[in-house]
């Protein structure tokens, strides 16, 4: 495989960066010492064990939920380098034997907290609104008129199922990106998760120097942009549009059996967006590809900010490391020598 073909991304971490290549992955974090400090190691190669996960699409959901899990150990790695330094080893080793049960837990709070914020409340919100407009009975109290009673007869009109339509769905869509849109500037405001961004945007400028085929030096890296297409940002937002669509088509009189419909559709939602990224990756030129990634490079100005030369040292770091690990590169550097 030549070094054109490894295809690299990464993930900002705190005071740190994660890198993965296709069959490897190591994070590299800055102690409050200065030294840079790294973990890696191969990847194992689970579609050739499971063939099922070369499949399109199918094989989205095996890596978006591969890459949360390296994600979350990447964070737990870093958060014991920045905040836990003065732990003695034994201490770190016992953190390190807990990681994975740590962060199967975070997947699963992980995925509870959005399907709350991301599917139930912008279904329920917009079921309320198509209530209201189409002369529901929102606001009419009950005889009793006791407080409770009144509250009760509110519910009760506004969960009266609505039949999503396309316009229901873009509704849906648009109060589902308002809040992932305040998450996201909430985020930014305060000092640590700057410095997450601002070591965002360092592995971004990584990414563009390695697909330049550039020698991987602060130098180079300086001169890139901060925005990547193949950003988590811009695979949320296609994740978004994606779901638009897919909810237009399968849809009940019955708010439950949409819920229903919209939770079992969320593996089939990240793997045809996955695949919409790993083609914009292969065919970036196409004018399509351009128009769907747009959205999320501009969200990118929000989740990315300009790093310093010590963040860019720290992502290149990350890189290397994930290289060198790399069979393919390794291949390919035993064939050269």
């Amino acid at each position: 495989m030549k070094e054109e073909q490894i295809v690299v991304g990464g993930q900002a971490v705190i005071e740190g960066v994660m890198m993965r290549a296709p069959r490897s992955y190591a994070v590299a974090v800055r102690r409050r010492d200065g030294e840079i400090v790294s973990m890696g190691e191969p990847l194992p190669a689970l579609a050739e064990k499971y063939p099922l996960l070369r499949v399109p699409v199918l094989r989205g959901s095996a890596v978006l939920l591969h890459s949360m899990y390296l994600g979350i150990k990447a964070l737990n790695f870093s958060a014991n380098i920045t905040f836990h330094e003065e732990e003695n080893d034994s201490s770190q080793k016992k953190a390190k034997s807990n990681s994975s049960a740590s962060a199967v837990g975070s997947i699963a709070l992980a995925i509870l907290i959005n399907i709350v914020m991301f599917i139930v409340l912008p279904l329920v919100l917009t079921n309320m609104i198509f209530v209201y407009l189409g002369g529901g009975t929102i606001g009419a109290g009950s005889e009793s008129g006791a407080w409770y009673a009144e509250a009760w007869a509110w519910l009760q009109a506004a969960m009266k199922p609505v039949r999503p339509s396309v316009a229901f769905n873009l509704v849906d869509g648009l109060i589902r990106m308002t809040f992932f849109l305040i998450m996201i500037v909430t985020f930014s405001l305060l000092r640590d998760i700057r410095r997450v961004f601002e070591y965002h945007g360092a592995e971004h400028k990584v990414v563009h120097t390695w697909e330049a085929g550039e020698e991987l030096i602060v130098e180079n890296a300086r001169r890139k942009p901060r925005q990547h297409p193949r950003c988590g940002t811009s695979f949320l937002m296609i994740v978004m549009m994606v779901s638009i669509i897919a909810f237009s088509v399968i849809k009940f009189d019955s708010l439950f059996l949409n819920f229903l419909v919209r939770l079992a559709l969320i593996p089939l939602i990240a793997g045809v967006s996955y695949e919409v990224i790993r083609a914009s990756a292969r065919s970036r030129a196409q004018w399509f590809f351009s128009i769907i990634t747009r959205p999320g490079i501009w969200l990118q100005n929000l989740t990315t900010r300009e790093p310093d030369d010590s963040q860019l040292e720290v992502a290149l770091f990350a890189l290397k490391e994930s290289l060198r690990l790399e069979p393919a590169a390794q291949e390919e550097t035993a064939k050269a020598a």
